[in-house]
């Protein structure tokens, strides 16, 4: 006699192989899934309001962060137009004086003092401004001394008396300083 293999179905062999348990439906009854907060006894609307003020100091942190950006951006875009119009400017500044020098050799043509006129309009309005002036306290962040020119019992510090180049500015940014010769005050006793 044989006997029946083990794999065919009806056979004393089949039935006696392990079959898996059946799953129970649903979910298991386990533990119920308790948060560590509720285990602290707090309840559901305090969960709330603490992710509430969570969510709000995310907020007002963004919000903070993002009035540093655009007061960066603006801060950055002056920082270029300055720049922008320091770059233009500064060789104007040559312009300016051969103007200035011809002013001191007489009248301007009337064609030529409109242009002048106009130039020094347009350069004004966009913030260069002229400084530099006999008489003036020498102070050597907008001033460069050319020269010494002695003592001068009319003076109490050193002074600016003649101005060889008169010095630019925009706002407070030295553009091109003025170039001077100066005086010192007398050194001795005067009598």
């Amino acid at each position: 006699m044989t006997e029946p293999s083990q794999g065919e179905p009806g056979t004393p062999a089949a039935e006696e192989q392990e079959t898996p348990a059946p799953q129970p439906e649903g979910p298991p009854a386990e533990q119920p899934v308790v948060e560590p907060a509720e285990q602290a006894g707090m309840d559901e609307l305090t969960l709330a309001q603490i992710a509430l003020a969570e969510r709000t100091n995310d907020l007002q942190r963004l919000q903070a962060e993002f009035v540093n950006y655009k007061r960066r951006v603006e801060r950055d875009r002056d920082l270029i137009r300055e720049n922008a119009t320091y770059a233009a400017l500064a060789p104007i500044t040559e312009v300016l004086d051969t103007i200035d020098r011809a002013r001191e050799h007489g009248d301007l043509d009337a064609g030529f003092q409109t242009v002048a006129d106009q130039l020094e309009r347009v350069v004004a309005g966009l913030g260069l401004t002229k400084f530099g002036a006999p008489g003036e306290a020498f102070d050597p962040t907008i001033h460069e001394a050319l020269s010494h020119i002695g003592e001068d019992p009319e003076v109490e510090v050193t002074t600016c008396k003649v101005v060889a180049k008169a010095g630019y500015r925009i706002g407070d940014r030295v553009v091109r300083a003025a170039q001077v010769l100066v005086v010192d005050p007398p050194s001795g006793p005067t009598a």
